[in-house]
């Protein structure tokens, strides 16, 4: 119901409403993409329920990549038995729409199926996310969608090489273990992988290369449990394992290739096969019908668990905030955190920023009531923002 204000036309009450489009990340290890949209919208018709909240949460590649298509996509969601970076089971799921298959290889290799204590890039695997290729090409894919981000491996990829055949061997032809720091002792791959000429796309939300002080190691290593030693002998066993990959494929320069370094190099292993790299946000924002959106909004809200500098390198944040700044429209982050200085924010197309750690005063409270907090801002913007 439309209230009236006097000397007012009911017919131009709909000019004062505002358009809020909803467009968040997931708040990772507690919330997912749609959960953070629907708290957000929650908290904004507390004080202002005519506006109209046009909810779209996204996914870059990483965690909630087949959720947030599967959501907005007219497709078959095909439940897959797979396993997690350890080797232990888990669920996951191929999304396929007509012949193009959708997958997510944080299903089963991501950081978030294990505990701090757990976390070991050295021995981590990528096998489970070979299991779900296998599963899409059997499916009857004509080509495959890797959503690439938020994993605990770093083992270029030889994990889904060995679920597809194609594992790494060493000079005596026996199966490597799982993980990275064993890469080093890889001679050959054991096989042709069995693809069956499926094409391969890798939506990442990063464009790092494989190797060197922004590569993969170095970078994300840390995040997954690596010490320095760590580093560099990964980085060393996925320098001589490039050689393999390049000796299999006939290639050269794979390493260098932007986005190689993507989900513990398992970017490196999908250019190897012949795939091809693109934005995750750019691939999701095209599918979902963002763009239209955008076009249609007063107001842009989105947010992720973490706002800081890598925010601003492919991430969901960073599509949605160009796309505003581009039309000339407000876009308020709000986040778990924020290590994101002003300048650099209001750069990329961030008019505002709000952090739940400093609405609540701790990290502790942030983390066990994202879900309140996000309605709390939300409510406190709507009150700000709303005419």
């Amino acid at each position: 119901m439309v209230p009236t204000l006097p000397g007012v036309p009911v017919r131009n009450l709909y000019f004062l409403l505002v358009r809020v489009l909803i467009c968040p990340d997931k708040f990772a290890g507690t919330l997912t993409a749609s959960e953070v949209a629907a708290a957000v919208a929650e908290g904004w018709h507390e004080a202002a329920k005519d506006d109209e909240c046009v909810l779209r949460p996204l996914s870059d590649g990483g965690p909630g990549f087949v959720e947030v298509l599967g959501a907005a996509l007219d497709g078959r969601r095909i439940p897959v038995a797979t396993v997690d970076p350890l080797g232990r089971p888990a669920r996951g799921e191929v999304l396929l729409v007509g012949t193009t298959a959708y997958v997510e290889s944080a299903q089963a290799c991501g950081l978030h199926l294990l505990t701090k204590q757990e976390r070991n890039p050295n021995t981590a695997t990528s096998y489970g996310l070979g299991l779900l290729l296998a599963a899409a090409v059997e499916a009857g894919a004509a080509e495959v969608v890797v959503g690439l981000g938020g994993s605990a491996v770093n083992d270029a990829g030889a994990g889904m090489l060995a679920a597809l055949g194609a594992g790494p061997v060493d000079e005596s032809g026996y199966a490597l273990p799982y993980g990275g720091a064993v890469l080093g002792a890889a001679a050959r791959l054991e096989g042709p992988p069995q693809l069956r000429q499926v094409r391969l796309v890798a939506a990442t939300d990063v464009d790092n290369p494989l190797l060197g002080l922004h590569g993969a190691s170095n970078v994300f290593g840390p995040q997954k449990g690596a010490t320095r030693e760590d580093v560099l002998r990964l980085d060393a066993a996925l320098e001589h394992f490039t050689g393999v990959l390049e000796r299999a494929f006939g290639l050269e320069g794979i390493a260098a290739m932007p986005g190689a370094g993507a989900a513990g190099g398992i970017g490196a292993a999908l250019l190897a096969l012949g795939g091809r790299v693109v934005s995750g946000i750019g691939l999701v924002t095209g599918l979902t019908g963002l763009e239209e959106q955008l076009d249609r909004a007063d107001l842009v809200i989105t947010g992720e668990g973490s706002f800081d500098h890598q925010s601003l390198r492919g991430k969901v944040v960073a599509g949605i905030a160009n796309g505003a700044r581009d039309r000339g429209l407000p876009c308020v982050v709000i986040a778990g955190r924020n290590e994101t200085g002003y300048r650099e924010a209001a750069n990329a197309g961030v008019t505002e920023t709000y952090a739940l750690v400093q609405h609540f005063g701790s990290e502790e409270r942030a983390l066990a009531e994202p879900a309140r907090g996000l309605r709390e801002v939300a409510s406190r913007l709507a009150g700000q923002w709303s005419r």
